[in-house]
């Protein structure tokens, strides 16, 4: 038996150890904040774990890289010896000691981690992202242009995305039990199961044997020759990829609102609101609509970030010149300094839509209070 059992009930209470103290100390602080305000101590929160994850994601890609099969500094140094003369030697034989001082010239014969606390340090201190290993170009210099690219891509494929599937799920939920729903149900399973990759080159080998589309998604001018002619020449190019991005993302997102719809059109308060004499689009619109928010503000930020990994595939078949492009040839020359500025950009866009997604479910629900104790 506990000896605590044997304890009067005058006894006293057990002390907090110093260390449980000290830590009820420092986070007195937080807790008063949190407690006053419950959706700011949230958003203080989420960026907070943002950062960390970002962190440990740097650190792993560092290791895996590492890890990879090959020797990342040996290619490197060697296709720099290929292209400097200085590091020739005869019959094309490469000294151990010409390979030493080029790795230590470039940092590349620390450990890893060495190596990524090297490049943390150079990106909040001297606000540098470093060069390319292969090309020596300025990193920021290589994916700004290439990022704006991909996210005005994406950021169009996800408003008509989300504009045509709330209408046609809204749609098919009041036509539901006929045959147009039932047409409709089959067409979204059809599109949301078939291959992503297969229907972006069915829609380039459309655009090349019908000649009504270009083959490429991107103008073969610059926006500063012309830009109102660079405006409509671009839509005009994006458009067979905006179609692809499209059929491959409505079938499921159009599915899961008019299920959700379906749902709410089911709960008792719809039922309530109809024996008042509601009209039906008031019902449908003002109420049951509003609650349909709620689960794709969730999935929303999912959504984006598998725009941005679908848009890999994309931008290779289209040639469209994106951060999935880029990535995809910094990975296969195994430039890891390229690599990781590519992973860390595209993970903020997606942990930062996280956020924004959880802020939005907030000001569309007011029963939702992060962080208060009700």
């Amino acid at each position: 038996m506990d000896p605590a059992d044997h304890a009067g009930p005058d006894a006293p209470a057990e002390r907090p150890s110093a260390f449980r103290r000290g830590a009820q100390q420092v986070a007195a602080p937080y807790l008063r904040f949190r407690a006053a305000h419950p959706l700011a101590a949230f958003i203080v929160s989420r960026v907070v774990s943002m950062v960390t994850i970002l962190f440990i994601l740097g650190f792993a890609v560092f290791g895996l890289m590492a890890l990879s099969p090959g020797d990342i500094v040996d290619n490197y140094v060697r296709s720099q010896m290929l292209m400097n003369s200085e590091f020739r030697q005869n019959d094309n034989q490469y000294t151990e000691e010409a390979i030493a001082v080029a790795r230590e010239r470039l940092g590349l014969d620390d450990p890893f981690y060495v190596q990524y606390f090297t490049w943390l340090r150079r990106v909040f201190v001297d606000h540098d992202l470093g060069r390319s290993l292969i090309s020596r170009a300025p990193i920021l210099f290589l994916i700004r242009d290439r990022m704006m690219n991909s996210l005005i891509l994406n950021l169009i494929s996800l408003f008509f995305l989300t504009v045509i599937s709330f209408a046609l799920g809204i749609y098919f939920s009041s036509k539901v039990g006929t045959r147009t729903d039932v047409v409709a149900t089959l067409v979204a399973l059809f599109l949301h199961a078939f291959p992503g990759i297969l229907l972006l080159i069915l829609l380039q080998l459309f655009g090349a044997v019908s000649g009504l589309f270009p083959i490429t998604a991107y103008p073969d001018f610059p926006a500063s020759e012309a830009p109102v002619r660079f405006a409509f020449s671009y839509l005009y190019h994006i458009l067979l990829p905006l179609i692809g991005a499209f059929l491959g993302g409505i079938g499921g997102t159009m599915r899961m609102i008019r299920a959700t719809m379906l749902d709410q059109l089911g709960q008792p308060y719809i039922t309530s609101l109809r024996s008042r004499g509601i009209s039906e689009r008031r019902v449908y619109f003002a109420h049951a609509f509003r609650n349909t928010l709620n689960p794709y503000i969730t999935s929303s930020a999912n959504l984006f970030a598998s725009l941005f990994s679908g848009s890999l595939i994309l931008e290779i078949i289209f040639s469209y010149p994106g951060i999935g492009r880029l990535m995809y040839e910094a990975v296969r020359q195994e430039d890891i300094n390229l690599v990781l500025a590519n992973i860390m950009f595209i993970s903020f866009l997606v942990l930062f839509g996280m956020i924004v997604s959880d802020i939005l479910l907030a000001v569309v629900d007011p029963r939702i209070r992060f962080g208060a104790d009700r």
